[in-house]
């Protein structure tokens, strides 16, 4: 039984392919994939020294900026906390 599922899945697979390439899908993807090939080949890539540097960055501001967040939110709730008359 499930040899037949199989079968299925080949023919039905195949069908799709014919209908896409009848049709013309198959050859825009085709040129999709090759003229986005040629355009990542004119990026200029970071060397590696300058990939660990921007790492670093990124790092050291995502931690400056949750720095900021967890005081600012803590001074909020201390602020809130006065405000409000005890539970």
């Amino acid at each position: 039984m499930s040899n037949y599922r199989l079968y299925i899945g080949i023919v039905l697979a195949a069908v799709v392919f014919v209908v896409l390439w009848r049709q013309g899908h198959l050859m825009r993807l085709s040129n999709y994939v090759r003229e986005t090939w040629a355009e990542m080949e004119k990026c200029a890539w970071p060397t590696w020294a300058e990939l660990k540097g921007s790492t670093i960055v990124v790092l050291i501001s995502i931690l400056l900026l949750g720095g900021f967040t967890v005081l600012a939110d803590a001074s909020f709730l201390f602020l809130v906390n006065l405000i409000t008359p005890g539970k």
